[in-house]
Order: structure tokens, then C-alpha cells, then sequence
């Protein structure tokens, strides 16, 4: 293996793949459009970002704070 080439799996069929190959982190181009495919059909999401519990309930409401303050 090269200097510095890193060995991977192909996330389309799992075959090694390294670094320092053209169609990296793929084997192939055809790996590489099946994984396009999946991304345009809606296949692969990104999820959204885990919110503060502040962010979900927002600040505390004139209504809700007691009249003692």
C-alpha cells in the first residue's frame, strides 16, 4: 500500500477500496452512481440537528412565573 493511502470498504458493495484510488471512497463508477441514485430517490436523509429543550418549549411565559417576583 502507498505512503499515506488509507483502506476503506466501498459503501455501495463492501469491496477494499483505497485512498489513492480515482473513484474514492467508491470501487467503481458504477458504486458511485447506485449511491447517487439513493441520495436523488430521497433513499439517504440528513437528520436534523438535536434542539435545546429551550429552543422546543421556548422561555418561560409572563403567564407561567408566579406573581411573587
Amino acid at each position: 500500500m502507498a505512503e499515506g493511502a488509507v483502506k476503506l470498504r466501498c459503501p455501495i458493495c463492501k469491496k477494499p477500496v483505497k485512498s489513492t484510488d480515482p473513484d474514492f471512497p467508491f470501487c467503481s463508477e458504477r458504486c458511485r452512481t447506485i449511491d447517487l441514485g439513493k441520495w436523488a430517490s430521497g433513499q439517504y436523509v440528513i437528520s436534523s440537528p438535536v434542539k435545546d429543550t429551550e429552543d422546543e418549549f421556548g422561555p418561560e411565559s409572563e403567564a407561567e412565573r408566579p406573581d411573587d417576583e
